[in-house]
């Protein structure tokens, strides 16, 4: 059992696995247990003690008390969760509560699995192995995404970054809006979570703010209901994408403008104030441009937009 960091625990080909947990019977159980099974174990005993074991070391799989003094497990899971090479490494509650909220507690900080105090060893190792598999197949997957050379990145729910691509962490950077803890600013985080809470459908744009690289986010797909895969684009200038939207659809140039700022999911209201006009003006562009796109609503005319405007 390694109580601090333990520089020879890295060396390991074992799976390394961190137990949090306050109860020192507890750690010495599973420590006992988890060596037995094979796995290099280190322990914290508090949460702020796990956010600096992992800084230091990533370890496979991580067990987690529920309830702790000082910080408890779920806030511990969702700190853990914001460090970005810890994005797949399963979390296991441990608790002896059984009921509902306190599950779904857990789930929602971002753990995968719970299990329930008193431990049953065998029901704890057989899941754990089965966690560390999954792990391993998405770990393969983000690599090949790496060497692939994709502009892809994940979020959570309050778009905070998960993972990124070598690529887009490069762009990040370049256009100074992360940190150098490698975490979204506090500008383009608040963007994004206005921009989420609108739920925007798949192929839907974001144009980021605060940076004069022209980039943009696109949303792919909601994955499990706990993070949103995107890809990062560098947009191409607005007078070109006005000449797109004119050339692809035969429509005037400023209903062009009124179609650009359809695709990017912005209300009569805000097109209005940006393009100055009055918002029926808006609509009366809007009802030229369905006639012209052949389309029914503005979501039809967003989405032909947005397909003409992805294209290379």
């Amino acid at each position: 059992m390694n109580l601090n960091t333990g520089i020879a625990t890295a060396k390991s080909h074992h799976a390394i696995a961190l137990v949090v947990d306050d109860n020192l019977d507890s750690i010495h159980m599973l420590n006992d247990t988890l060596e037995a099974a094979g796995f290099t174990v280190l322990v914290a005993l508090e949460g702020a003690q796990a956010l600096t074991i992992t800084k230091n070391i990533r370890p496979d799989i991580i067990l987690l008390d529920a309830i702790m003094p000082h910080m408890d497990g779920f806030e511990t899971c969702k700190q853990l969760k914001r460090q970005p090479p810890l994005t797949d490494v399963p979390i296991l509650f441990m608790t002896g509560l059984s009921d509902t909220e306190h599950v779904v507690m857990g789930l929602g900080a971002g753990g995968v699995d719970y299990i329930t105090k008193p431990i049953n060893t065998h029901e704890l190792i057989a899941r754990m192995r089965v966690h560390l598999a999954n792990a391993r197949i998405a770990q393969q997957a983000r690599r090949a995404l790496d060497s692939a050379g994709q502009f892809l990145f994940t979020i959570d729910l309050e778009g905070q970054l998960l993972w990124a691509t070598p690529q887009v962490y490069e762009l990040l950077a370049d256009a100074e809006i992360t940190t150098p803890e490698l975490t979204l600013a506090d500008p383009i985080h608040q963007q994004l979570r206005e921009w989420l809470s609108h739920k925007p459908e798949s192929g839907r744009q974001l144009p980021l703010n605060l940076n004069s690289q022209g980039l943009g986010i696109e949303m792919l797909n909601l994955v499990d209901k706990r993070e949103y895969l995107l890809r990062l684009h560098q947009r191409a200038q607005p007078e070109d994408e006005t000449q797109s939207l004119r050339q692809q659809f035969a429509v005037t140039g400023r209903e062009a403008d009124v179609l650009r700022w359809i695709a990017n999911g912005k209300t009569n209201r805000e097109i209005g104030q940006i393009l100055d006009m009055s918002p029926r003006t808006v609509n009366k562009h809007l009802e030229q441009i369905f006639k012209k796109l052949g389309v029914e609503n503005r979501t039809s005319a967003a989405a032909a937009a947005i397909k003409c405007l992805s294209k290379p």
